[in-house]
């Protein structure tokens, strides 16, 4: 990964915090146990469990690297009370001017993006189209096909 900051949530913070001490004290010590057991089975040349283990031990390392990473390098997204300008950390009400359709997204960082559930990363073209702006400012979303957004309210 790149040398980046993340931006994150407290409570998404505190979850990759949770994450991490789960891997390094659980699942660790899972997969050393899985290993155990199939180098008990005798040839390794052959051992699929053995294979398999090694295979989930990689896995679960790259992971807590990840998570480290992720941890070392996140900025904490401040939900301050400045609701004139969309910020990450805003939760914005949009209209889509074509199909008069009203949406509702939190602006955070791609580690917490949930489209599905209203959390839209910042640098989908949505949310850059419509971060530093205002309520009642139009803007064109720059996609295949543009489109224009109207910023309803902020906050």
């Amino acid at each position: 990964m790149p040398d980046n900051k993340y931006y994150i949530t407290e409570e998404g913070l505190q979850q990759l915090k949770d994450e991490l001490d789960r891997l390094v004290h659980e699942t660790r010590a899972e997969v050393i146990e899985e290993l155990k057991e199939a180098r008990a089975q005798g040839d390794l040349s052959e051992n699929a469990d053995y294979d398999a283990a090694r295979d989930r031990q990689a896995q679960v390392e790259a992971r807590i690297k990840q998570v480290e990473e992720l941890i070392n390098n996140a900025e904490i997204i401040q939900s301050g009370s400045d609701t004139r300008y969309v910020r990450v950390g805003s939760t914005v009400e949009i209209e889509e001017l074509d199909t008069k359709a009203l949406n509702t997204y939190t602006i955070v960082g791609t580690i917490e993006a949930d489209p599905l559930n209203g959390k839209l990363s910042n640098v989908t073209p949505l949310a850059e189209a419509i971060l530093d702006q205002k309520v009642g400012d139009i803007v064109t979303v720059k996609v295949d096909d543009p489109y224009q957004v109207k910023i309803i309210a902020v906050k």
